[in-house]
């Protein structure tokens, strides 16, 4: 018979599934997929390369491009085709030959199928198989240095990975709002992770309370400086590609610079919300007749310290993400003064700033609910699959 313990935990879990299932099901209402347009992509394996030829084109006033045409059959292996064998070509343009590998024999590759044309296409090589092995790895050595707490990281990030893919992504392609979406998913994040890693205690109350409230001042903030400064959320070439989506929605472009910025600051305030929360518990564990204003103040003085990396890892994840973009535009940007006005590099500073300013109000919130409930009688924080 399962004690409470395990039975709130597998509530818990039934409760996220129950979220994604129905979620999607709203989220991709009338939802337009590719395969609903007469597309449709296979893997592949390459069992032989059949000629290599020079093509050139001209396009008149002396301007010639010259390709690499490869072509090639391959085995599909995955699909309703599975095991039929297909004839076709990969396309090399010159200006990006240098960076593109030549397909060869026992290749794993993407065949993009069009039924309106009936004919295969080369979409490209296979490379998430390598990116799932690295991932087991991964996923071993959280549970060998985690354990059970490792194991429900896990499933935490599963559920996490899967609220946006699942529901989040589709939200957005059929139209929906995607302010009300992002805080949905934004809290459902936090609820999940929380609860499923630390349990059901004050502990994760704390880092719960801190958490939504940090990640309430980064949207709001963001928000505000949004109808401040009237984004158009045209930041990027991809942002232009979505005015143009076969979904027959249109994507409100400054919603999604908004839901950008709270989704991608969600963790980071979660992370320093559930520091100080389980920091201060343990200090709570060690002495009894801590009171508010002594676990307040241990609070406060743990969060300078995890403020002080915690801005450095926000910034540079930041900057590392838009690494190519910011090395784009300042090599293309001749005035200083322009290139700092730039919506792109303007977005930029704002994720950093609005995230931070959230992991900021975070410390002092998370302390005071911790200092709030803490000194109250000890509580046993009991694992979920503890005996």
């Amino acid at each position: 018979m399962l004690d409470f313990n395990k039975r709130l935990y597998i509530g818990i879990l039934v409760l996220s599934a129950a979220f994604l299932f129905f979620g999607n099901m709203v989220a991709s209402r009338g939802l337009e997929t590719p395969a609903d347009m007469g597309e449709q992509v296979f893997s592949a394996v390459v069992t032989n390369v059949t000629d290599i030829i020079e093509d050139v084109q001209e396009f008149g006033q002396g301007i010639y491009i010259r390709n690499t045409v490869i072509a090639f059959n391959a085995r599909i292996t995955s699909g309703e085709l599975r095991g039929r064998m297909v004839a076709t070509t990969h396309i090399i343009p010159d200006f990006i030959e240098i960076l593109e590998r030549d397909i060869e024999i026992g290749d794993r590759i993407l065949l993009a199928y069009n039924e309106h044309l009936g004919d295969f296409f080369f979409a490209g090589h296979a490379r998430i198989n390598y990116v799932l092995i690295l991932g087991a790895l991964f996923f071993l050595a959280i549970i060998l240095l985690g354990g059970k707490k490792g194991f429900n990281s896990i499933i935490a990030l599963g559920f996490t990975c899967m609220a946006i893919f699942l529901v989040f992504i589709p939200a957005i392609l059929s139209g929906m709002n995607i302010y009300i979406t992002t805080a949905i998913i934004a809290a459902y994040a936090i609820l999940t992770t929380l609860l499923i890693v630390v349990g059901v205690n004050k502990k994760a109350l704390s880092a719960i309370l801190g958490c939504l409230g940090g990640v309430v001042l980064a949207g709001l903030l963001m928000f505000l400086m949004d109808v401040i400064m009237q984004l158009t959320g045209v930041v990027d070439q991809e942002s232009r590609l979505l005015l143009n989506l076969p979904t027959g929605s249109e994507i409100d472009l400054r919603a999604l610079v908004f839901a950008g910025v709270v989704i991608g600051s969600a963790g980071a305030i979660m992370d320093v919300a559930m520091s100080i929360a389980s920091s201060l518990w343990e200090i709570k564990q060690v002495n009894a007749m801590a009171d508010f204003r002594g676990i307040f103040k241990s609070g406060i003085e743990i969060g300078k310290d995890i403020i002080g990396t915690m801005l450095n890892t926000l910034i540079l994840a930041y900057i590392g993400s838009s690494l190519s973009l910011i090395l784009l535009i300042v090599a293309y940007t001749t005035s200083t003064v322009e290139l700092l006005n730039s919506e792109m590099i303007i977005v930029e500073f704002l994720r950093a700033l609005v995230g931070s300013f959230g992991m900021l109000l975070t410390v002092p919130l998370t302390a005071a609910i911790c200092a709030w409930l803490y000194p109250e009688a000890p509580e046993e924080v009991v694992d979920f699959w503890e005996a």
